[in-house]
């Protein structure tokens, strides 16, 4: 695999390419390797996962990234390593096998071990890794989906002397204290450019020379880093440099990055945006899908070669952006009738039998009104969801499936199913919106009584005892009479209450 960013291009950034390299030759020697690459949004943490695929000859590379849109879908981050599973499924042990082939699809089966899949996910890389070495790079890690995230930590935390490395690119500032699934890894931090380096790096992409004083601002004012030199003077001139830095701006920089890659957005055809929009909201990056995806659209090969032209991104084997805040630039931009007319494009355009939750997360992003048999179909992907052990993802189809409801009964049945699942998913304050929605709505007996012990157990949770023992007691006495077995569960909380 060959890397777009050559090694003489990645300026000022010698000792974190040496400990690239180091990774490499560890992993080719039979030592694993865990790293973690972490900085701040256009640092550059994207282009050393380039610098990484590029030089990593002689091994395997397998890669992902995470998107913000995924998050909720249940194995997406591993879907998009692309494990040679079929391949080498059947060299595992059995009990790894089910948990792993149930997790992804392949069969049905009650909810796998959590555990398990791990296991089979490290047999497997383990298994990969004997026959060529392996180097699996995910960027965008803060994005990947709860489930692939904590299969992957699993893995990383007990790598002996396999021929395997993986490296996590992770946003600074996206994780509270506590709940950051690659805390205990090995980190490297991705900081700015040194102030030498980073006036090399402006000196050769701006036109004409550069007054001292501008140049030292503007290095101050991006702090070094990268993609912000690189983005917010792009096709300025000397001129228009001196006199647009130095004005307050106290957007983060993030946003600043990407709006500049916004106004390059929006200077493309409305054909070249629509081809953006498409590949935004399916990160897969399957180029065939695209392809037909912009035949149903009426986009032309030229909007392609434009899209590319501006910088934007890139048509290989697989679709890849400049850089992810290209990709969010793209779908939040997008006029929401558009982004709808795309979203269900999408859902035409995906196998409903081989990958029938991602055509029905589409098909949700399109509709407008309330759609029974849409709503469904979410709820069936839900199901699917759980048995693979994606307590998020089903939680998000259930709250999408509530949302598309014409009824208000099964509005509200469906309310608290969500809210359940959100609360497992360990979401307590949307999980107590949906039960103000399901109130507002007929419900029966149980559904009652279960609301209502939901939400003495979330407030509980929320370490509110004092509120949530009178509710659990209502909830119990409720479910006495209709489920003796919930009643007692429900008089066993407050106790715990109590206690």
């Amino acid at each position: 695999m060959s890397s777009s960013v050559p090694r003489s291009r990645l300026r000022g950034r010698r000792g974190e390419c040496e400990t690239l390299d180091q990774v490499v030759a560890d992993a080719r020697a039979g030592q694993s390797q865990v790293l973690v690459l972490r900085g701040e949004p256009g640092v550059g943490k994207s282009a050393l996962m380039e610098y990484l695929a590029g030089s990593a000859t002689g091994c395997l590379v397998l890669r992902a990234t995470g998107v913000e849109s995924e998050m909720e879908l249940a194995f997406a981050g591993l879907h998009q390593l692309r494990l040679p599973i079929m391949g080498q499924l059947d060299h595992l042990p059995a009990p790894q096998r089910d948990a792993l082939a149930i997790a992804f699809g392949l069969r049905a089966g009650s909810a796998p071990d959590r555990f398990m899949v791990g296991l089979a996910v490290l047999s497997l890389l383990a298994e990969v890794a004997e026959e060529q070495p392996l180097v699996c790079v995910v960027d965008d890690a803060q994005w990947l989906d709860r489930v692939s995230a904590q299969t992957l930590t699993f893995v990383a935390r007990r790598l002996l002397a396999e021929r395997l490395a993986l490296v996590f690119a992770v946003r600074t500032s996206t994780h509270t204290p506590g709940n950051d699934p690659w805390a205990a890894l090995k980190e490297l931090v991705v900081r700015g450019l040194r102030d030498d380096d980073a006036r090399s790096l402006l000196d050769s992409v701006v036109p004409g020379r550069l007054d001292e004083r501008v140049r030292d601002r503007i290095v101050a004012e991006t702090r070094g880093n990268p993609l912000a030199l690189l983005e917010l003077t792009r096709g300025l001139t000397t001129t228009e440099l001196a006199g647009g830095f130095g004005r307050p701006d106290t957007r983060p920089l993030a946003s600043q990055i990407e709006q500049s890659f916004l106004r390059r957005i929006v200077s493309l055809p409305d054909a070249a945006q629509r081809l953006l929009l498409a590949a935004a909201a399916e990160p897969v990056g399957d180029v065939p899908l695209l392809r037909r995806v912009a035949e149903q659209l009426h986009i032309g090969a030229d909007a392609a070669e434009e899209a590319e032209e501006a910088g934007l991104i890139e048509f290989g084997a697989q679709v890849r952006f400049r850089h992810p805040l290209v990709r969010s630039a793209a779908y939040r931009a997008a006029d929401p009738g558009v982004r709808r007319d795309v979203h269900r494009a999408l859902a035409e355009a995906t196998d409903p039998e081989s990958d029938s939750d991602r055509r029905a997360w589409h098909r949700a992003h399109a509709a407008v009104e309330p759609d029974e048999a849409l709503a469904g179909e979410l709820e069936r992907s839900a199901a699917r969801a759980q048995a693979r052990g994606g307590i998020a993802a089903e939680a998000a189809f259930l709250r999408r499936a509530t949302e598309l409801t014409p009824d208000p009964a099964v509005r509200g049945t469906r309310a608290v199913a969500a809210a359940q699942a959100t609360f497992e998913a360990g979401a307590p304050d949307p999980a107590l919106e949906l039960l103000a929605a399901a109130e507002m709505g007929p419900l029966d007996e149980d559904q009652h009584a279960r609301l209502v012990r939901l939400r003495g157990q979330i407030i509980f949770a929320r370490r509110r005892g004092g509120e949530a023992l009178p509710l659990l007691l209502d909830a119990a006495g409720r479910l006495e009479g209709i489920d003796n077995g919930q009643g007692r569960e429900a008089y066993l909380e407050a106790l715990a209450v109590v206690c």
